[in-house]
């Protein structure tokens, strides 16, 4: 072996031995096992467990980054793990969850909007893997697939506690569902809060403030949690539509390119 080739083959030979780290990867598989504990728990009809473990799922989804970051352990392998297990969680799962809830009842019709919303939220998982590098950090593009599947299974939680029957509300769950698909897929900017830093210090009054925030929301979660989400679902349209009336770009595409393929990200 020359030694020009050597160098290279040592940069492979390590690549093979590196290791899958485990902390990052630990949360993703929690936040999959929520998904699919959602989906376990629908096809045996407790809907308020489901929607509990659509939620669980989202929590641990929001951690799995941010410790990676923290311990430097980001990794491709961690990336596409991600993907995955949040295609199951808020796609796959809050589009059976709602289809075995009241969807079912409507006939093609309750599998075409549950279908709807999975097959967006594919098409949104792919998008934001291949724009990572032209996205403005500081927001998502288009509606990010957690708070689709919160404002999903909020909708379906906050119903089974207030007892109402499945089969008065599957035309608002198939309008629901659609409108979170939708949005989903569209280049409408949606703040991302990755701009918060964990690390530095803040107010006093900050932490007071979170304080609240959690006494409001054990209240009652289901009200509480699925209404900070709808107004997080309708806000991304109230920025939009400011960004257009002050004659802003709407668009959170950040990288100006020439490129052919990238014509109309920008509007």
């Amino acid at each position: 072996m020359t030694d020009d080739l050597r160098p290279q083959a040592d940069e492979v030979a390590t690549r093979l031995r590196k290791g899958i780290y485990v902390l990052p990867n630990l949360f993703t598989l929690a936040a999959l096992f929520g998904g699919f504990y959602a989906i376990v728990m629908a096809m045996n009809n407790r809907f308020d467990q489901a929607a509990m473990g659509v939620f669980c799922a989202m929590v641990l989804d929001s951690l799995d980054g941010r410790v990676a970051r923290m311990t430097n352990t980001q990794s491709a392998f961690g990336e596409q793990m991600d993907s995955l297990a949040d295609m199951v969680s808020f796609g796959a799962a809050p589009a059976l969850i709602a289809y075995e809830w009241s969807l079912k009842g409507l006939g093609r019709w309750g599998w075409i909007a549950a279908f709807v919303y999975c097959a967006c939220a594919a098409l949104r998982l792919a998008r934001f893997n291949v724009n990572t590098a032209v996205v403005d950090k500081r927001y998502f593009q288009g509606l990010p697939s957690p708070a689709a599947a919160a404002l999903v299974a909020g909708f379906l939680w906050l119903m089974t506690e207030t007892e109402v029957t499945p089969e008065t509300m599957a035309w608002p769950m198939f309008a629901l569902c659609l409108f979170s698909g939708l949005t989903m897929v569209t280049n409408v900017p949606f703040y991302s809060f990755k701009d918060v830093q964990m690390k530095k210090s803040v107010p006093f009054a900050a932490i007071v403030l979170l304080a609240l925030i959690i006494a409001v929301i054990n209240i009652h979660p289901p009200t509480v949690l699925f209404s900070l989400f709808v107004i997080y679902g309708l806000s991304g349209y109230v920025v939009y539509a400011w960004r257009r009336a002050k004659g802003l770009q709407a668009s959170v595409i950040s990288t100006s390119t020439d490129e052919p393929d990238e014509q109309g990200l920008h509007k």
